[in-house]
Formats: C-alpha cells, structure tokens, sequence
C-alpha cells in the first residue's frame, strides 16, 4: 500500500484513482463496506483505489482536545487499511491550510490537481471545506465540472436502527461493552504498544505482567478485562487490568496484561492486545492475599470468555 502523507508530487500509480474520503477512526463496519464498495468501482474502471484521510483527526485541531479519543491512531489505521487491500492511503496533514481552504478551492487543489480524482465516494452526511460549507450535493456538482464520478454511500445501521458511528463505538468502551464495540467494529478493539519494565510487582505474586502504554488511543472504562494479545505471530490469551492500581497508591493509567501459561520474556516487543470481555470495575484491595484470590478469580472468568468466543466472530 503507497502512504502519501502530504498529496504532493503523487507517482502516476498513486494518482487517477477511485478515492474514499473519511477519517476512517476505528475501520468500523460502515467504513469497510464503504471500502468494498470503491474498490468494486475501482475495479470496473481499471484503476487504483485510495482512502483519503485527515492526519490529526480534525477534532484534535478545532477543539485542541486533552482527552483521548481516537480508536485507531495512525499506524493501526494504516494496517487496518493494507489488510483491506486498499492501494493507496493518502494522509493528508489537518492544518490551518486546510481548515482555511474552501470547499471548492479543495476539491481543486486536493482532488483535481493532487490526486486526478475519476471517481470519489463520501458518506451521506461528509462535510469538508471552510465552516463545514461543502456537502454532498457540493461534491456531486463539482465531479459534473471536473469530470469526476460522486457516490454518496448509505450509511451501514447497526441492529436494523441507527448508523454505525464511530462516537457509538468510544462509548460502548468507555462504559466498559467491548462487546457492543465489537458489534459495531466488526472486529475486536485493538491497542498496539511495546511492552516496557514496570514495578515488576506482578511476578512477586504469582502473575507476571506485560506492562503496555496506550498512549494516542481512547481510554476504556478502568477495569479488568479478557484478552488475546497477538505477538510474533503468535495468539496469547489472558487476562487484564487497565487502570490506576489503587491498591499501590497509583494514579498514572496503565495496562497490565497476564498472559495464561507463558513463561517468555515480551520486554521489547510489539504486542496486540484485543478487547474482548469486561469482567469488573478496578477496585481498592486490603491486602496481597485478596487481590491474589481475586486475580485468581478474574483468570477464571477471563478464561471462561475467551473460550465462548474462540472462533466467533463479533458480529
């Protein structure tokens, strides 16, 4: 997959394809069956097929926001992406340049003359361009100028009702339902991060844990959850508590995951972890051998979850 991160100087191969336009956070249902349905036109055209994205996300740039709300940062997104089979992502930087360029002076500047657009795809309620000004019927008039194709994608619903979104998904999470997230997701929610040393307090209890930053993604509710954590290829299962540690006086947000029967060494690596089951609230313990007995407890049920789930897919 060709990653552009500014749309500028494009190889012939890159450019005069069929391009989806979105932020894309998350991958969701909605955005992958608006990916099918470009690379299906890209494919009776004969040419590439694209996603343009913005890069921050638009919100971090309007509302300068402090909390952390993205699904997917980029990396995840652009393997989310690749695995799809997109050709192209074009990544382009949200700045005051952008913010300032009006509808028409985008679609210009950035489809016509960057990307030599044939074809663009939008969901029906996409807004672009200073003050939110260009819409739908702004995209289609001006393909009929230039020369290009527009199709305003259906939104996907969710449960026969409302569309897919991805606000409905960070709440799902933030209430502690990664199963609803999943639904909605049409895939497990992932964080990706390299393991790093921690207080090493797990081991001294019977249960070693691969301590994992969630840095640039959405903080979940705290608590303790039942995962799969992919590295090196290879699909672990465990059990895992994000959160502040009250029983050691902690405040800064971690994520701490046990894996079941596994006596390697992650320090280093690069691990997936998969959200797959909220098991409980965090709480305060009055000792070592009750948070034991409750860990004890919390593997259990982890393990209970994970084996419902194996193989099922979270639709």
């Amino acid at each position: 997959m060709i990653v552009a991160r500014h749309c500028n100087a494009l190889s012939e191969a890159a450019r005069g394809g069929v391009v989806a336009i979105g932020n894309f956070d998350g991958v969701h249902r909605g955005h992958q069956a608006l990916i099918a349905a470009g690379q299906a036109r890209a494919r009776a055209i004969g040419a590439p097929f694209g996603v343009l994205a913005f890069e921050p996300h638009p919100q971090d740039f309007f509302r300068r926001r402090t909390e952390k709300f993205r699904l997917t940062p980029f990396r995840p997104k652009a393997g989310a992406l690749k695995a799809l089979g997109v050709d192209a992502l074009y990544a382009l930087p949200f700045n005051a340049a952008i913010a300032a360029m009006t509808a028409d002076a985008f679609i210009a500047e950035i489809l016509v003359r960057r990307l030599a657009v044939r074809h663009v795809l939008i969901g029906a309620d996409f807004q672009f361009g200073k003050d939110r000004a260009g819409t739908a019927a702004t995209l289609e008039a001006a393909g009929a100028r230039h020369g290009f194709g527009v199709t305003i994608f259906a939104p996907v619903a969710a449960h026969g009702e409302a569309k897919i979104s991805s606000t409905d998904i960070r709440t799902a999470l933030k209430e502690g339902r990664p199963s609803e997230a999943a639904r909605l997701l049409g895939h497990w929610w992932t964080v990706s991060g390299h393991v790093h040393h921690g207080d090493k307090r797990g081991r001294t209890i019977g249960f070693p844990t691969a301590n994992v930053s969630l840095k640039g993604y959405l903080e979940p509710a705290l608590g303790v959850y039942a995962v799969r954590v992919t590295t090196g290829g290879a699909v672990h299962e465990g059990v895992a508590n994000f959160g502040r540690r009250p029983t050691f006086d902690k405040q800064d947000t971690l994520l701490e995951v046990h894996l079941f029967d596994f006596a390697g060494d992650l320090y280093g690596r690069q691990v997936d972890v998969a959200f797959v089951g909220y098991i409980r609230p965090e709480r305060r313990f009055d000792g070592l051998e009750s948070l034991k007995a409750q860990i004890q407890a919390d593997g259990d049920e982890a393990r209970r979850i994970l084996a419902a789930t194996a193989g099922v897919p979270p639709l």
